[in-house]
C-alpha cells in the first residue's frame, strides 16, 4: 500500500538526515530536494567530470541507504540534466551508473520535472510554448460551446476565459517573469493568445482591431495582468513563516 505524502515524509526524514551527514563526511557538495517519491540531486561546478563524480557517489550512497530502509530504487527512471551558460551546442559526457545497477545516462536537451519544462540555457521558451499551446487548444475546444446566435453569451465566454484559460497560460509564470528578465518572447506569444480569445468571445472578424475588441470586452493588457499577478504573489510571500523555504526578504 502506497504511503501518503505525510507518512512518506515522516518515514524518509531519517534517511535524508543520514544521507546529508554521509555526504558531508565525504566532502561531496550536493543539495537534495524530494517530493514524495521524486528525488533530485543538485551539484554546481565548472567541470563536468567533477559534477558526474559527485552525482555518481551521491547515487551510490542513496541507493545503499534506500536498500537498508527496505525501499526499491527504480533505476530506469533515473535521469541526468546539465545547465550551462556556454554559447552554442552544449555536449557533455554520459554518466555511467551500471556498476550501481543502473544504466548509462545520456544528456537530454529537455528536462521535465513536476510539470515544469527546462532547457539547457534556462530560457524557458519550451515551458512557455507548452502551456500556451494548451491554452490555445482549450480556446479552440470552447468554440463548440456557442456562437453569436446560440449557446454561451459573450459574458459567459469572457468568464470562461478568465477562470479556465488564463490560469493555464500563466501556470507558475514566476519562473520567467522577474526583475531584469527578457519578456519580448513571452509577451509576444501571450498577446497572440489573448487576441484569439478576444475574437472568440466577441465574435468579431479576424481583421478587427484587437485593441478595440479587448477594450470593449474589458480585458486588461497582458503585461498589466502579469504585473498585477506578480505583485499578488510577492505580497503573499510575506504571509509565510519566517523559517519557510520560500520566505521573501
Amino acid at each position: 500500500m502506497a504511503l501518503s505524502p505525510i507518512l512518506s515524509a515522516l518515514y524518509l526524514s531519517p534517511l535524508f538526515y543520514i544521507l546529508e551527514k554521509q555526504l558531508k563526511n565525504l566532502k561531496i557538495l550536493i543539495s537534495i530536494l524530494s517530493f514524495v517519491n521524486n528525488g533530485l540531486f543538485i551539484s554546481q561546478h565548472k567541470s563536468i567530470s567533477v559534477l558526474n563524480a559527485n552525482l555518481f557517489c551521491s547515487y551510490n550512497v542513496i541507493s545503499s541507504l534506500l536498500t537498508r530502509f527496505g525501499l526499491v530504487v527504480e533505476h530506469r527512471k533515473t535521469k541526468i540534466f546539465h545547465f550551462s551558460r556556454l554559447y552554442g551546442v552544449f555536449n557533455s559526457p554520459p554518466l555511467n551508473i551500471t556498476p550501481l545497477g543502473g544504466r548509462v545516462l545520456l544528456l537530454k536537451p529537455m528536462w521535465w520535472y513536476l510539470g515544469f519544462y527546462f532547457d539547457q540555457k534556462l530560457l524557458l521558451h519550451p515551458y512557455i510554448d507548452f502551456y500556451l499551446n494548451k491554452a490555445i487548444s482549450t480556446i479552440k475546444c470552447m468554440k463548440m460551446l456557442g456562437n453569436l446566435s446560440r449557446g454561451l453569451s459573450s459574458i459567459q465566454k469572457r468568464c470562461l476565459y478568465i477562470c479556465c484559460v488564463f490560469p493555464i497560460t500563466l501556470y507558475r509564470f514566476q519562473l520567467w517573469y522577474y526583475n531584469k528578465a527578457s519578456l519580448d518572447y513571452p509577451l509576444h506569444i501571450l498577446r497572440k493568445m489573448q487576441q484569439r480569445a478576444a475574437l472568440w468571445i466577441s465574435g468579431a472578424f479576424q481583421t478587427s482591431s484587437t485593441t478595440g475588441v479587448k477594450t470593449i470586452l474589458g480585458l486588461m493588457p497582458i503585461h498589466l495582468q502579469l504585473k498585477k499577478f506578480y505583485k499578488r504573489f510577492y505580497l503573499r510571500g510575506f504571509s509565510l513563516l519566517s523559517n519557510h523555504l520560500f520566505k521573501l526578504n
